[in-house]
């Protein structure tokens, strides 16, 4: 599977999956068991079938959806020769939970509803009230004490990443999660190149504009030359791009199964031409596309 380096420390970098699967809109019907249910299989079949790289985060489901993950991770590690080690989670915290006490607290949460002694990788869902030094603060201050792995941010727009780079730790910061994807392409002007000039990746959340490319025309005719549906090729071209990593939600075994064959498709520069006659990449500065 292609992998990505992400700056987990100022020494050391760690190679993540560049398809990691997403968890928005999972565990909110806390109410039925039989959903639920359903939802801590389709996670433990995305690990079952080689997903090493999971997304979640405490607003999803008001923290259903880490605990969701959570039993998925311990059925997956029950079995033999099944490692928690081999699993990188990625949670993050709500900005009005991110002072510097609110910051240690929610990890705690977190980190019960997920039934880890650690988070992989911590991220600002979002630019908060609270001062980004207070967080940043209190994201060095879980890493120094081991409860995660590193941290980053998520919904940074290049404004806000050069306000995080002139705090003294803002610099520690791994990722940036955004929505990327062909038809939001906007990033592309100045923000995904601020990151790539520094070592950083993008962490691409509604790669296929939540289903909505699986009906594009193009990525159609594009599917079809290489035998894959339009979503296949959608989520291809945001794996092609270097730096970035796309976590689509998918909960049916379908859609998981054409989401890990879409990262081992290669597509052509006829292809990328096409997307970018269709798509166009952007002329000037847009508003960062949040969901």
């Amino acid at each position: 599977m292609l992998t990505v380096s992400l700056p987990l420390s100022p020494t050391a970098s760690v190679e993540v999956p560049a398809l990691g699967l997403g968890t928005w809109r999972l565990g909110e019907s806390t109410a039925n068991s039989r959903t639920r249910a359903a939802e801590i299989a389709a996670v433990r079949l995305a690990l079952d079938l080689g997903y090493r790289l999971i997304d979640t985060a405490e607003m999803y489901g008001e923290g259903g959806a880490e605990e969701v993950v959570g039993a998925a991770l311990a059925a997956w590690t029950a079995q033999p020769g099944c490692a928690r080690e081999e699993v990188f989670v990625v949670s993050k915290v709500y900005p009005h939970n991110a002072s510097r006490r609110g910051t240690l607290a929610a990890c705690e949460r977190s980190r019960k509803r997920l039934g880890l002694d650690r988070i992989d990788l911590y991220l600002l869902h979002w630019p908060g009230q609270h001062p980004l030094a207070h967080t940043v603060a209190a994201f060095e201050e879980l890493r120094a004490q081991g409860r995660i792995g590193g941290w980053g941010v998520s919904n940074f727009d290049v404004g806000g990443m050069e306000a995080l780079w002139r705090l003294p730790l803002g610099p520690q910061c791994a990722t940036n999660q955004v929505y990327y994807s062909a038809g939001q392409r906007g990033i592309e002007f100045d923000l995904l190149p601020w990151l790539r000039e520094r070592g950083l990746p993008a962490m691409a959340y509604s790669p296929i504009d939540q289903g909505a490319l699986a009906t594009d025309r193009d990525f159609a005719a594009i599917g079809a030359r290489h035998g894959v549906r339009a979503a296949q090729a959608a989520l291809a071209w945001v794996l092609h791009q270097p730096g970035v990593i796309a976590i689509p939600k998918a909960v049916r075994e379908t859609h998981l199964r054409e989401n890990l064959a879409a990262a081992a498709l290669r597509l052509s520069a006829d292809d990328l031409a096409q997307v970018d006659r269709a798509l166009p990449p952007p002329a000037r500065k847009q508003p960062l596309a949040i969901l």
